[in-house]
């Protein structure tokens, strides 16, 4: 990969402003407006927040789609005590590695409204968000995420990518999301045939 790809342009690192103007033209602006049209503070950062007295309701409904799923992890997008779309993993039937169920709920909300309405949402997740969820969920501008089994748990029944939501949502200066997790972990977990 040259430099000039990996962001250095001249030797120097390409400043934020470049990388957002190059980050928007190849992914488009509908798809990353979300997370780039604000800047935030370059100190902001994924913000470990205490559960809310709604939280397990949401989990349930994130529980009940991930035993539908081919995997067990389902997630619901909510704003204001309304459920916007839900998902679960269907890797499998639809022979589509990316469709977990953060991805399935994105995909589901965004066929039907615009990208900019993510901003602000609340993703409830059966699962710690992998990297590659996470980092949908933060160019998303979602606000806060909640999961039930972290990624430690969930690697004692199956495979994951030793990263925390906390480090992609530590790596985005652009973005604040407020973090929850272990809400009803046990109970995600319990979906795991051991």
């Amino acid at each position: 990969m040259s430099r000039r790809a990996r962001g250095y342009v001249g030797g120097k690192a390409a400043s934020v402003e470049v990388r957002r103007r190059d980050l928007a033209t190849l992914f488009g602006a509908s798809l990353v407006g979300a997370g780039l049209g604000a800047t935030r503070s370059a100190g902001a950062k994924g913000v470990l927040m205490a559960s809310l007295p709604e939280d397990e309701t949401f989990m349930r409904l994130a529980l009940a789609e991930a035993a539908r799923g081919d995997f067990p992890f389902g997630a619901v997008i909510v704003r204001d005590g309304a459920v916007l779309a839900t998902g679960h993993n269907s890797g499998i039937a639809t022979n589509d590695p990316t469709a977990h169920g953060e991805m399935v709920a994105i995909r589901t909300f965004l066929s039907g409204r615009p990208a900019g309405e993510l901003q602000g949402t609340t993703l409830y997740t059966t699962g710690e968000p992998c990297p590659m969820c996470m980092s949908a969920i933060v160019w998303c501008g979602i606000g806060r995420v909640v999961f039930a089994a972290s990624i430690e748990e969930l690697s004692t029944r199956i495979g994951q990518i030793m990263v925390p939501s906390r480090a992609i949502a530590d790596a985005a200066p652009f973005a604040t999301l407020s973090i929850t997790g272990g809400v009803l972990a046990a109970e995600a977990l319990a979906l795991f045939k051991t």
